[in-house]
């Protein structure tokens, strides 16, 4: 039976001698070496998207891999591919690392200096369990197919620019369509999502922090069932008790949501953490919320650099969502395309605060009427990001754009493609008073 081998090696030259080694291996057909973290996860995800059998047995994790460490590298693709055996590739062979690297899900660690009696043992060994993974797996009533639910980060370019009314009509309207939607609240200091949904919840993100091992179990109970059909899992009461979420914690938690839920929206605030970083740069489409002023702008500007600056995510994969749209306003969409270096997303937000007030002020965001022209907006670029199954939109939330543009953009990460135009040119939606919160 061939072994196909992905390396994730960052330096070039051991790059070349991993490559070199594996080569000699017999049966082995080694792919081309991937050179951080996040290459090697969307590979992966685009192979799981074809089909189970188009992933690789064995990945090799280097110890230097990044931006993400390799220990946590290793934990997500255990999470996301449970059919891939993880080898890690390291100098220090240490019982504390030993037990680090099984504790993550890795089959084997690799000493460096290679040698190859002891890669192929570690290889052989990890490709005959990937094998029995995936027999059983086949075998089994439920077959895995691919990497988990769909996960999509809402960002503010500054507070009140309206992230948590576009997650949570976002999580809405992918939830109506028939999909299993969980709903995080990952402004740890200033979270209001239990505040427009009118839940009362003493469980937070910060039970899940210091959990290793975050079992199905353990998930449903930190979890909110909203009324709605939402599964919601709320920022701390306390905003102080923010700071014990760090990143890898994050990084746990949107793993285990990903692989329960078909949909995962996380409102990720107008302040930048550790922990909100690493959800953005996991998500399969990162949604940033601008309004059309100078100050919002230039806030979205600096967001999208800082991004790009700590490897976080790049310009090209972040969509940018105009709200408070009018048509008299200075600053139009294609300007803050140029302004950003981000794709806008087609779906402009009306500004039409009204709309809203009574719903926000009662906390029932959820009950906010369907002729309203901001929800059938949002909707509309849930159907746009992809997050909707096509024949429930257009049922239930009575959007035309949403059911034309269902799904366009599922599985593509950061890809939003060319804005389209309305019949008039426009192609702006309704509505020209007041905006969103």
């Amino acid at each position: 039976m061939t072994t196909r081998i992905l390396p994730a090696v960052g330096d070039l030259d051991a790059a070349r001698s991993v490559t070199t080694l594996l080569s000699q291996l017999p049966d082995a057909e080694p792919a081309t070496p991937v050179g951080d973290s996040t290459q090697l996860i969307d590979t992966l995800a685009r192979l799981a998207g074809e089909a189970i059998d188009e992933l690789p047995e064995v990945v090799l994790v280097h110890e230097r891999i990044g931006p993400v460490p390799a220990l946590e590298l290793i934990r997500e693709v255990s999470m996301r591919f449970p059919s891939v055996g993880v080898v890690m590739i390291t100098a220090d062979a240490s019982p504390n690392l030993f037990a680090d690297a099984m504790d993550s899900g890795a089959r084997g660690l690799v000493t460096l200096p290679l040698s190859y009696e002891e890669l192929a043992n570690r290889v052989q060994a990890a490709a005959q369990w990937s094998a029995g993974v995936r027999r059983h797996l086949t075998s089994g009533n439920e077959v895995f197919t691919g990497p988990g639910g769909t996960v999509v980060t809402v960002t503010g370019a500054k507070g009140g620019v309206g992230a948590t009314v576009t997650a949570i009509q976002l999580a809405l309207a992918a939830q109506a369509s028939g999909n299993t939607v969980a709903l995080v609240d990952m402004d740890l200091q200033t979270g209001d999502i239990a505040s427009f949904l009118d839940v009362q919840f003493r469980r937070s993100l910060v039970d899940l922090a210091l959990i290793t091992d975050i079992s199905p179990r353990v998930l449903s109970d930190a979890v909110f069932s909203h009324s709605t059909g939402l599964a919601l899992l709320l920022a701390p009461g306390e905003g102080e008790r923010g700071e014990e979420v760090s990143d890898r914690s994050a990084r746990q938690i949107v793993s285990a949501l990903r692989t329960r839920y078909e949909i995962v929206v996380i409102d990720c605030g107008g302040q930048m953490n550790g922990a909100n970083a690493a959800a953005i740069e996991m998500a399969d489409v990162a949604l940033l919320v601008t309004t059309p002023d100078v100050i919002a702008v230039r806030g979205a500007k600096r967001i999208v650099r800082m991004w790009e600056r700590l490897q976080i995510r790049k310009a090209e994969e972040t969509v940018t969502l105009v709200n408070r749209f009018t048509r008299n306003t200075e600053i139009q969409p294609p300007l803050i395309q140029k302004i950003t270096g981000t794709r806008v997303a087609s779906a402009a937000i009306p500004a039409n605060f009204k709309e809203l007030q009574a719903s926000i002020d009662s906390g029932r965001l959820h009950e906010l009427d369907a002729k309203s022209t901001v929800k059938q907006a949002l909707w509309g670029l849930a159907g746009e990001l992809g997050i909707v199954k096509e024949s429930a939109t257009a049922k239930k939330s009575g959007s035309a754009l949403a059911k034309k543009n269902s799904g366009a953009f599922k599985n593509d990460r950061g890809s939003i493609g060319r804005p389209r135009r309305r019949r008039d040119g426009s192609g702006r939606g309704p509505g020209d008073s007041e905006g969103t919160r």
